[in-house]
C-alpha cells in the first residue's frame, strides 16, 4: 500500500473536529510550499522568460488598465 493509500484511509477516519483541524492545517502547508516552490523558481531565473514577454506586451500596448 502506498503512502497516499494509507493517507487517505487515516483521513477518512477522521472526526469531523480532526477534518477541520486536518484541513485548516493542510491548507496553511500547501500555501508555504506553494510559496516556497515559486520563490525558488524566482531566485533560479525559472520565471524570468515569463516576465519579459509580459514586459514587453505592456511596452507594446497589449495591456489595459484594471
Amino acid at each position: 500500500m502506498s503512502q497516499v493509500e494509507v493517507l487517505e484511509q487515516t483521513v477518512r477516519q477522521l472526526s469531523p473536529s480532526e477534518l477541520a483541524d486536518f484541513r485548516s492545517w493542510f491548507v496553511g502547508f500547501d500555501a508555504s510550499e506553494w510559496d516556497r516552490r515559486l520563490e525558488a523558481d524566482c531566485e533560479n531565473g525559472k520565471l524570468d522568460r515569463l516576465a519579459q514577454g509580459a514586459i514587453e506586451e505592456h511596452q507594446a500596448g497589449k495591456t489595459k488598465c484594471l
